[in-house]
C-alpha cells in the first residue's frame, strides 16, 4: 500500500481587510495535518500587522513553508509541484483583477494561474463592498475559468456568539470546499 503524501494547500494573503481569515486558515490547516505554502503580499503584511498585531515572521511561522511574492521560481510556480488547492484570503480587488486577466506578475498571481491551468480548486475570499461593475466582471471571469468566489459572509443559523465563531465557521466551510474531509463546518439541520 502506498502512503499518501500530506494534503498541500497554497494560502495567499493580500492587503484587503479580513486578515483573520488567512491566519485562522493557516492555524486550522496545521491542526488538520494539511501542509501549507504561504505567499503574502507587502500590503498583506501591513494589514496583518494592523488588524492582528502580527509581524511577517510571526505570520510565516504559521505556515509549513513561506515564499516571497517576488520568488517566481518557487516550487508553487509550477504545475509539476503537486498541490491540492489554493485559497487567497483575504483577496483584494487588485489580486482578483490580476487573476481574472492572467497577470502572473508575482508568485501569488502565478500560483493562482497555475492552480487554474492545472484544474485544481482555487478559492478567492474577496473582500470589498459594495462591488462595482469591474469587480463583478472579474468575479465572473474567474468563475468561468473554474475558480470559486467565496466572500466571507457569515452564517447566523447556528447562532454564533463571538466574531471568532463566525470566522471559524467560514474557515471550516472553505476547508471543506477545498477537499479537507476532516473540516467541521456548522451544517444546517433544518427547522
Amino acid at each position: 500500500m502506498t502512503e499518501r503524501r500530506p494534503r498541500r494547500l497554497i494560502v495567499g494573503i493580500t492587503g484587503a481587510s479580513g486578515a483573520v481569515y488567512g491566519v485562522r486558515l493557516l492555524e486550522r490547516a496545521r491542526e488538520l495535518g494539511v501542509q501549507t505554502h504561504l505567499v503574502v503580499t507587502p500590503a498583506g503584511v501591513l494589514n496583518v500587522h494592523h488588524e492582528l498585531g502580527l509581524d511577517r515572521s510571526g505570520l510565516e511561522a504559521l505556515a509549513d513553508q513561506a515564499h516571497s511574492p517576488n520568488d517566481v521560481g518557487a516550487c508553487i510556480a509550477s504545475g509539476s509541484f503537486q498541490t491540492d488547492a489554493m485559497v487567497i484570503t483575504p483577496c483584494s480587488m487588485k489580486t482578483l483583477a490580476a487573476v481574472a486577466h492572467g497577470m502572473g506578475d508575482n508568485l501569488l498571481t502565478r500560483a493562482a494561474d497555475v492552480t487554474l491551468k492545472e484544474r485544481r480548486r482555487l478559492v478567492l475570499m474577496v473582500r470589498e463592498t459594495p462591488f462595482n461593475l469591474a469587480h463583478l466582471r472579474n468575479m465572473t471571469a474567474v468563475t468561468e475559468m473554474g475558480g470559486v468566489i467565496f466572500p466571507p459572509l457569515p452564517a447566523f443559523y447556528h447562532r454564533p456568539q463571538t466574531i471568532d465563531e463566525l470566522v471559524q465557521d467560514t474557515v471550516e466551510r472553505v476547508l471543506m470546499m477545498v477537499g479537507v474531509d476532516t473540516a467541521q463546518p456548522q451544517s444546517w439541520q433544518g427547522l
